[in-house]
């Protein structure tokens, strides 16, 4: 509770931004204009009576006085401590100002009423409760500033008005808050604001006891973490200087590593940039690290190593010709790329326009021709180091240009590896498997090897974790592939493509004899006196027991034939040393997986009924023999059109219908009795349904296989053909020639029909296979009509 009483006239003493609440005690200094005005004629009304000087304290804030004021009298005049005249006044109770008067002196004089504050009694439980929770936070705060006398002078103030007016010594509080404490006339009210405040203080000052206490642990852990690595840096310095060793591991190392190492200009230049970096990291940054691995790797390279060519261009041939039979393109395309570099060495040529020689091959053939085996060949041919990088399966582009430094566990790319695996920066570089690059979200490694493998960029490769330009002009890249249309067509475009189409009978029979016998031997824990093959056995493992353009199988067939022969002796059943034969293999391993099919019956064959043709095509695994299938459906069924199995491409499909289409319109010029096809449905089935065959080279053996059908003449079982037909009967090129020929030969084929336009590509096919061949160049269909089909008489004969 609060009421008013009889009205005051005081003199005014402002305080400019401070507040006086009753009960305190507070020093004003009298060199103050204002103040020193209201003390002297405070002092001047007191003189009339007995009662000491009085003040009206009132906060002035901005220039603006405040509503409420508090009476104060002057206890003491003097000197203050630093020696300046001064006043003590002590708080007594609140007055509300009211209008302004006159009195002596030059004071501002005013009319107020002391505002007479009552508390209830006795006190309710909720204000005891309030007192006692004050009287705690304001202990605990008391506590926290060592301020322990003024602890027990809060603890003896009993009264509620005086308990919250003690608030005003705190100095935490803003002149706001004191002046809501002035203003704020009902006692429990102001203790309950000067509580509320007291505990916001104490909660920030927790607060940011937490964050000085975290910030200096963490100062602490960094300042002793510091001491301990200059301290243990010192005693691995006494250390190495008590064993005589280096002082490795140090920027200071780093830099004169940088300094000794032969490295190019402006690789040197990025390194030495680097150190000052490493010089400035701390050792707690992670980027320290980072810059160590970078120039351990930048370091380990060989930038000016070079292995010195074996321009021995005889030597180099024959050993080609020692470790691989067949394959002449590749070794000329060798031979000729070392006869060029000796003449440019000759000539000083060996830098133009700062790119070196290099070369870059694309080895395209089916799988076992040796296209793998065949790079470390031509690097130990040309006297330099090989390197093998595996790309099959790769998806992400970095594995090619390298990671991003910042990335956690970053590396080159398997490119700069391979470099350095090397140790020079000429060696042979078999990029394997290139037609097995995938891509997915991180990119198309395919896109990221265009710049590898020009010879116009690779000289200023740069690796994404390098960041620094690394010549690869002077290297000799070797890319292995199964399927050329699996490469894309930019990277084809930029090396130089040699086909390696598969092995003849005869040079398949060398290989065995020179290369994988004696390596099975070995294996198979055999001498070379001890088992003897003769060569008509090994002609029988290519011919017949496989039948494959490359010689794994083979191999393996010879793996399993010695591992027979060793089980024998063990057993007692063979004695050595012993001779196999052609006569022996098939009580060893048994029957043969593939007879010719000139050697079959003449019943069991597949042509030996009308409407079978003989065809070839090329697979993943290099040429084959394909048979085509016709049958007319009966004409009571209604099943007219055309039926297609096989699974069978759109170009296939076409390639059927535009090879019906010239039958029905040149039946009558061929005589044939096309008559009957507009009711008769015709179904053309390729065998092997599993497996999905497309292309267009199979248009003229469905058209044979359909004029068989019609004429009832059967085609020639020693006869296969290819080549793409048009509606008009033209024979068109088509590709794989030379495949496809060694597919006929492996087959036990002695005629081939191929189109006119693909003469030039007869080059290509080895000279023993064509001296077993007769090859028959044609334009016109009609010509592989005539060649194809027996006639007449021998159809009849073998049909009775």
């Amino acid at each position: 509770m609060a009421s008013t009483s009889a009205p005051l006239t005081l003199p005014v003493l402002p305080l400019d931004d401070e507040v006086v609440l009753p009960g305190m005690v507070v020093p004003l200094d009298l060199s103050d204009t204002d103040v020193r005005a209201a003390v002297e004629a405070a002092q001047a009304a007191a003189r009339d009576g007995n009662d000491k000087p009085r003040v009206l304290l009132v906060p002035r804030v901005d220039g603006t006085y405040a509503g409420i004021g508090v009476l104060g009298t002057v206890e003491q005049v003097g000197r203050l401590s630093d020696g300046d005249p001064g006043a003590l006044i002590r708080g007594r109770a609140r007055v509300r100002i009211g209008a302004g008067t006159t009195g002596p002196g030059a004071a501002l004089w005013v009319q107020g009423t002391r505002v007479e504050e009552t508390v209830p009694e006795p006190l309710p439980g909720a204000v005891v409760e309030l007192v006692k929770e004050y009287k705690a936070l304001a202990t605990s705060w008391l506590r926290k500033r060592g301020a322990w006398q003024v602890v027990d002078r809060v603890q003896q103030i009993d009264g509620v008005a005086a308990l919250a007016d003690n608030s005003g010594y705190s100095p935490f509080l803003t002149t706001a808050q004191k002046v809501a404490l002035l203003e704020t006339v009902e006692p429990v009210a102001r203790l309950r604001l000067a509580t509320e405040q007291l505990r916001e203080h104490l909660a920030e000052q927790d607060v940011a006891e937490s964050i000085a206490k975290d910030v200096q642990e963490g100062v602490d852990r960094q300042q002793r973490e510091f001491l301990l690595r200059r301290q243990l840096e010192a005693v691995r310095k006494e250390l190495r200087e008590l064993n005589g060793e280096d002082d490795e591991g140090g920027t200071d190392d780093y830099r004169a590593r940088v300094e000794a190492a032969d490295l190019p200009g402006k690789v040197r230049e990025a390194a030495l940039k680097e150190v000052d970096k490493l010089e400035r990291a701390s050792d707690q940054s992670p980027e320290g690290a980072w810059i160590r691995t970078w120039l351990d790797t930048v370091l380990e390279l060989p930038w000016n190593e070079r292995t010195e060519d074996r321009y021995d261009i005889r030597g180099a041939k024959q050993v080609l010709d020692a470790e691989h039979a067949g394959l002449d393109d590749v070794k000329e395309r060798i031979t000729e790329y070392l006869a060029v570099r000796k003449r440019r060495a000759d000539r000083g040529l060996g830098v133009v326009g700062g790119r070196r020689g290099g070369a870059v091959l694309a080895l395209v053939g089916p799988p076992g021709v040796g296209k793998t085996s065949l790079g470390e060949s031509v690097a130990h041919a040309m006297g330099r180091k090989f390197v093998r990088v595996a790309l099959g399966g790769v998806r992400d582009e970095a594995e090619i240009r390298g990671h991003r430094r910042t990335y956690v566990g970053a590396l080159p790319g398997r490119i700069v590896r391979a470099v350095k695996e090397a140790g020079s920066m000429n060696p042979v570089v078999l990029l394997d498997e290139i037609d097995k690059l995938g891509s997915d979200f991180r990119g198309d490694p395919a896109a990221a090897l265009l710049e590898v493998l020009d010879p116009a960029q690779n000289h200023t490769f740069r690796d994404h974790y390098l960041e620094v330009e690394l010549d690869l002009s002077d290297v000799v890249f070797l890319a292995t592939a199964n399927v050329l249309e699996a490469i894309p067509e930019a990277l084809l475009d930029r090396m130089e493509l040699v086909r390696l189409d598969g092995y003849t009978e005869d040079e398949k029979v060398v290989i065995a004899r020179d290369h994988l016998l004696p390596r099975q031997l070995e294996r198979a824990g055999l001498a070379r006196d001890e088992v003897v093959v003769e060569e008509g056995a090994l002609r029988r493992l290519a011919g017949e027991y496989t039948r494959e353009a490359g010689v794994r199988n083979l191999e393996r067939s010879l793996a399993r034939l010695l591992r027979k022969v060793a089980a024998q002796t063990e057993l007692g059943d063979r004695e050595l040393p012993t001779t196999i034969g052609g006569d022996d293999l098939r009580g060893l391993i048994g029957r043969p997986h593939h007879v010719p099919e000139s050697a079959q019956d003449p019943a069991e064959r597949r042509t030996s009924v009308p409407g079978v043709a003989t065809g070839l095509a090329v697979t993943g695994a290099g040429g084959d023999v394909l048979f085509v299938e016709a049958s007319l459906a009966d004409p009571e069924t209604g099943a007219a059109g055309l039926t297609l199995t096989g699974q069978l491409g759109d170009v296939m499909q076409e390639s059927a219908r535009i090879a019906l289409s010239f039958l029905r319109s040149h039946g009558a010029e061929l005589e044939l009795p096309v008559t009957g096809l507009k009711d008769r449905g015709v179904h053309i089935h390729f065998p092997a349904g599993a497996v999905p065959k497309d292309g267009p080279s199979a248009g003229v053996t469905m058209t044979t296989a359909l004029a068989s059908l019609l004429s009832g003449r059967l085609v020639r079982t020693d006869v296969a053909m290819t080549g793409e037909v048009s509606l008009t009967g033209r024979v068109l090129p088509i590709g794989g020639v030379k495949q496809k020929l060694l597919a006929a030969h492996r087959a036990g084929i002695t005629t081939v029909v191929i189109p006119k336009r693909n003469e030039a590509d007869l080059d290509d096919v080895p000279a023993e296979v064509l001296d077993t061949l007769e090859v028959h160049t044609v334009t016109d269909v009609r010509q592989v009509l005539d060649i194809a089909l027996a006639p007449a008489t021998t159809a009849v004969a073998t049909a009775a």
